[in-house]
């Protein structure tokens, strides 16, 4: 196994923990962003208030992207796996 194919499996599977990361994180960065706005404009400083419509937007993102999710990480797998004889030999 050469150094070039180690950072390519490494390359792919950095770049499949970025996208869901992103896919997670980012609906939750957005919303949050709303909410302390809001918190701003009413002079409100409460936490549960920033937490709990974050907690629910990520937790429907997972719902709606999780089947798409579960696909990337299954071709990863499948890929890796099927290269194994020849990444060997």
């Amino acid at each position: 196994m050469t150094p070039e194919v180690v950072m390519d499996l490494y390359a792919d599977a950095f770049f499949l923990a970025v996208l869901v990361i992103s896919v997670i994180v980012g609906p939750a960065l957005i919303v949050g962003l709303i909410v302390s706005m809001f918190q701003a404009a009413t002079q409100i400083n409460e936490q549960t208030l920033s937490f709990l419509p974050r907690l629910l937007v990520t937790l429907i993102t997972i719902m709606i992207a999780g089947g798409w999710l579960l696909r990337e990480f299954m071709d990863l797998f499948m890929r890796t796996f099927q290269n194994i004889p020849l990444l060997i030999g």
